[in-house]
């Protein structure tokens, strides 16, 4: 596996064996300490990011390697103009690995055609985030035991949500998933995601209040409405708070609910939501680092 661009780019066995490896970094860390030494990890990201870099950076110094990159546009030469095929071509010639993030959809199939050295997409646009729904993926299998029989609730910014795409076309790869679409009506899922879940025979529906249906649900996987996927002010302001998870609503889920967010949040989840045991977001954050060591080790055909 030399480029990861879809979390479709993976085979469901591929991905069994990443959470595989992630496991046994989980559970013996030390093992795999100095399984990169001599590699070095290039971090492009052309807009902003906290987890994703982070994680990243973290999880290539965790293997021993090391890293370099910019985290910003405006700290590259793409300030200057420079071309995303022309950045890659040039870092391509100073790391053994590229992560790279983009605001562009299609941007790192782009830049993948130009590189021979293994390339991962760490987010293109509202259009792709292979390693967070490997990170999801991982939550889901760690603390509920399984990937199949579940029910998973999506809500919030399901539209320009990439990571809420990603995850429902890695979910339905497992038998007996059903899905919960809770979004305001501007912001539901897009045709071809809908097209997809029809055409396949997924069972889904689309609801407006949380309240209707998080009582059904294994999974909750709330999203932020993001003000730089509008186009219009006025309609961000108007959506920001459609939907806000608090302990109220929390006592109508089961007890065995688990609540994930691939974060940063806004206001969507009340902090007083953070004590409840069913609160798995800054678990799935640290999930992060485990996956994308794993994904980093294979791609790299060191693990």
């Amino acid at each position: 596996m030399k480029k990861l661009i879809s979390p479709l780019d993976l085979t469901t066995q591929e991905i069994d064996e990443l959470l595989a490896l992630a496991d046994r970094i989980i559970e013996d860390p030390q093992a795999f300490a100095h399984k990169c030494d001599g590699k070095i990890l290039a971090t492009l990201f052309f807009e902003p990011s906290t987890r994703t870099r982070l994680s990243f950076e973290s999880a290539m110094l965790s293997l021993g390697g090391k890293v370099l990159g910019f985290s910003s546009a405006n700290s590259s030469s793409a300030a200057k103009g420079e071309s995303v095929a022309d950045t890659v071509r040039t870092v391509e010639c100073y790391a053994d690995i590229i992560a790279m993030r983009h605001p562009k959809e299609g941007a790192a199939t782009v830049a993948a055609s130009k590189v021979d050295c293994p390339l991962i997409n760490a987010g293109d646009g509202g259009h792709q985030h292979p390693t967070q729904t490997l990170t999801d993926l991982l939550t889901i299998h760690r603390l509920k035991g399984h990937l199949d029989n579940l029910t998973v609730g999506l809500c919030g910014d399901l539209k320009f949500g990439r990571t809420v795409h990603s995850l429902i076309r890695a979910m339905m790869r497992y038998e007996n998933i059903k899905f919960v679409l809770v979004s305001p009506k501007e912001l539901q899922v897009p045709d071809y995601i809908r097209d997809d879940l029809v055409r396949s025979g997924y069972e889904f529906e689309e609801v407006e209040r949380l309240e209707d249906a998080i009582g059904k649900m294994d999974i909750l996987y709330m999203t932020r409405v993001q003000r730089e996927r509008f186009f219009n002010e006025e309609d961000y302001i108007r959506l920001r708070d459609s939907y806000i998870l608090d302990n109220e609503k929390m006592k109508l889920a089961k007890e065995d609910m688990i609540v994930m967010h691939p974060l940063p949040r806004v206001n969507e989840i009340s902090v007083e939501v953070d004590d409840d045991p069913r609160a798995a977001y800054f678990r799935q954050a640290k999930f992060g680092r485990f996956v994308r060591m794993a994904l980093i080790l294979k791609m790299l055909e060191v693990e």
